[in-house]
């Protein structure tokens, strides 16, 4: 292989090469950078020419990038924001940034996060972008470690648990989390059910109806599962689906019953479609939390972020959680932690 020709490679490609890489397009590259299409077009074949490699193939609408260029990214915007950070250490002004989020959550927190996220976006960060993608793990470790995610928002028991016993066993940990909100479920099912009218869902019902459970996996098991277990009892679930929207509209045209977060059921659009019914058996109060790495750069546009986080939480769920609490031992090596963080959370998104 050709060696590198680093001492006359153009840094600034880099810059270019991170922006296409964040917005998946040369024209919106193009305007966070203030350049033109072409100049941007231009500067990434030259790019292409130093690494020898395409870097991003047209696909669509958009362009797809390659494998090199995304074993590429995570490095280079690694030490671009380390380098933006050493010349202003500390330093996030909102009002005059240009950056892009990334961060992965479930349908149902998006409904409910991201429109007072906008929001506060619009009047205080107008030049921030925000990416969502589909959360489709309950341990984002892999995700936050290679830089794919800045903020992961869901349910993660075992990377909470794990993370937990390191740090009671005094090791060094490279994530911190905040719980974000309390959520509480129902069992919802179409209007005009039988197992809708007052008093008609009891346990034994409830075992015996066909249910359709919310599952990032696939795997036909979730919490509700795991308490109908320590009771003895199980349902059968018929169908998985990998959203909660689909969920609310399978449910409203079949005789199927579904568990849903109640904070979800006025943002699907046919909440007059659906009956809600408390659940015959207890579940426990389940938590939404945000995890995140501890350490690396962007650490200050980060905790800007996570602040706004936290108030679009306080926005739908005001006063659920006590702000600027930590509760769990912190031993990162990092100034103190923000406000919430807490190993312990559990937050349960899959029912």
């Amino acid at each position: 292989m050709t060696p590198l020709p680093f001492r006359s490679l153009d840094l600034n490609l880099l810059r270019v090469f991170d922006e296409v890489m964040a917005e998946r397009s040369l024209t919106r590259a193009a305007h966070k950078l203030s350049l033109t299409q072409p100049a941007v077009s231009n500067a990434l074949r030259r790019l292409r020419d130093a690494l020898n490699d395409e870097l991003v193939v047209r696909s669509g609408q958009g362009i797809e990038p390659t494998p090199r260029a995304l074993a590429l990214w995570p490095p280079v915007r690694e030490a671009l924001t380390h380098l933006q950070e050493c010349l202003a250490p500390g330093a996030f002004d909102p009002a005059s940034a240009s950056c892009s989020f990334v961060l992965a959550m479930a349908d149902a927190t998006a409904a409910t996060l991201i429109p007072p996220l906008v929001k506060i976006l619009e009047s205080e960060a107008p030049g921030v972008s925000l990416r969502v993608l589909p959360l489709t793990t309950r341990d984002p470790r892999p995700l936050l470690e290679n830089g794919q995610v800045d903020v992961a928002v869901g349910y993660f028991p075992a990377a909470l648990a794990d993370l937990t016993a390191s740090v009671q066993a005094g090791h060094l940990v490279g994530f911190d989390s905040r719980r974000l909100y309390h959520g509480h479920y129902l069992c919802v099912m179409r209007q005009g059910h039988p197992l809708a009218a007052p008093g008609a869902l009891t346990l034994d019902r409830f075992c015996a109806a066909r249910h359709m459970l919310v599952s990032f996996s696939g795997r036909p098991y979730g919490f509700i599962d795991e308490a109908l277990a320590s009771l003895g009892r199980q349902r059968r679930v018929a169908l998985t689906v990998n959203q909660f929207f689909t969920a609310g509209r399978v449910v409203a045209e079949t005789d199927m019953l579904t568990v849903l977060p109640e904070h979800f059921i006025p943002v699907t659009g046919i909440a007059d479609e659906l009956a809600q019914c408390a659940l015959p058996f207890d579940v426990p109060v389940v938590h939404v939390d945000a995890l995140w790495r501890s350490k690396g750069p962007q650490q200050a546009a980060r905790h800007w972020l996570l602040q706004a986080l936290t108030r679009s939480a306080r926005q739908t769920f005001p006063l659920d959680t006590p702000d600027g609490v930590w509760d769990g031992p912190q031993n990162t090596g990092d100034s103190p932690p923000a406000p919430g963080a807490n190993y312990q959370n559990k937050s349960i998104q899959s029912t």
